[in-house]
């Protein structure tokens, strides 16, 4: 069986490290907002080029600080994709804002430039644009939309680790950058993690009391916070693998690039818009017969997934709001894509069986 990432491998490549780093916090019983915390911050921040790294519970958390942070509230808009998982519209909804869903760019699966400056009216506060599957979406227009209207960006880096526009990591671009350490991300801990990133002293002050119980200082309390900390064991595995992320994100890379090579004549694969260098969090092709593929797949036990079969504007939760709304790329999108296996340590056995399964239907 192949699955669609292989975390039993990695900690078994890397089990000497994170059996020492794991019977560190044991000894010392600092479990939370312990020095591995502060290390692991301090160690994210150097590595992204950003001035503040403040971890959290879970990327969805990072989203609604951030958004919390910068001021975001009832009676704003927020533009996003409808083409992410929930959470980025869920965050928008937990700070009492409004999520405006704008179409995809049907190459990059991004949010489209272009359609973004339609939606702006005078209630719009923010963009949050999602650097999905691993490919940075197009900032350097998004930023433009943000200066020309005053809007404050708030970036989705769940997918998107160390992910670069112009040798500027995804996160250290707009005022926020929120990212996601479940699992299976490139730079995934053991559990639910998660961390904003930022250059601006007050957001970072603000994040810092909100996932504290809205504290500064020990029981005092000058607003009602939450309690959204990364605990120490998450954070000694994460320091561990932080030290390999570039390795492993070349190596997603690699392995995308073989898999394109083999199946790019008979299936869309996905488009690099070289603005930036994709990270591959997921390998998320096209197909009209992708129902055909994933079967063939499943038949010899190779995992696959889709990502995502339903557009947000879609989802019954919105269904009623978003009814008169129809975002025409997304949908075509989520009715053809899916997703291969893909992780740092695939070999190119796997790949060679999986595209050959592939290639087999056609």
């Amino acid at each position: 069986m192949i699955p669609m990432v292989d975390l039993k491998l990695q900690y078994q490549n890397l089990k000497p490290d994170f059996d020492k780093a794991i019977a560190d916090v044991l000894k010392n019983t600092q479990f939370i907002l312990g020095p591995n915390v502060q290390e692991f911050e301090k160690e994210a921040a150097e590595l992204l080029g950003v001035k503040h790294a403040l971890s959290c519970a879970s990327g969805t958390d990072a989203l609604h600080l951030a958004l919390l942070a910068a001021g975001i509230g009832p009676g704003d808009e927020v533009i996003t994709s409808t083409f992410t998982f929930i959470a980025t519209a869920e965050a928008i909804r937990y700070v009492g804002a409004t999520p405006v869903f704008v179409d995809i760019d049907p190459k990059t699966f991004n949010l489209d430039p272009h359609l973004i400056e339609h939606a702006i009216n005078k209630n719009t506060k923010a963009l949050l644009p999602v650097h999905i599957f691993g490919q940075p979406a197009d900032m350097k227009n998004i930023m433009a939309l943000a200066d020309k209207h005053n809007l404050k960006v708030i970036e989705d880096c769940a997918q998107s680790f160390d992910a670069k526009i112009n040798d500027q990591t995804t996160g250290s671009i707009g005022l926020a950058g929120c990212h996601s350490f479940f699992p299976s991300k490139n730079l995934g801990c053991f559990g639910d993690g998660g961390m904003v990133t930022t250059n601006d002293d007050e957001i970072a002050e603000q994040i810092r009391i909100y996932r504290n119980h809205g504290s500064k200082v020990r029981y005092h309390h000058d607003v009602i916070g939450y309690n959204s900390r990364l605990d120490e064991l998450q954070a000694c595995i994460l320091r561990v693998k932080l030290q390999h992320i570039k390795q492993f994100n070349q190596q997603r890379y690699a392995a995308a690039q073989k898999y394109s090579a083999a199946i790019k004549d008979i299936v869309t694969p996905p488009f690099e818009d070289k603005l930036g260098n994709h990270v591959y969090h997921q390998y998320t092709l096209l197909s009209p017969k992708r129902d055909l593929i994933m079967k063939a797949l499943q038949d010899k036990q190779i995992a696959c997934a889709i990502y995502y079969p339903i557009p947000l504007h879609r989802q019954n939760v919105f269904a009623d709001e978003y009814k008169d709304i129809s975002l025409p790329v997304s949908e075509q999108v989520a009715s053809e894509c899916m997703s291969l296996p893909i992780f740092p340590e695939i070999s190119d056995e796997q790949i060679q069986l999986i595209t050959s399964t592939i290639r087999s239907i056609f």
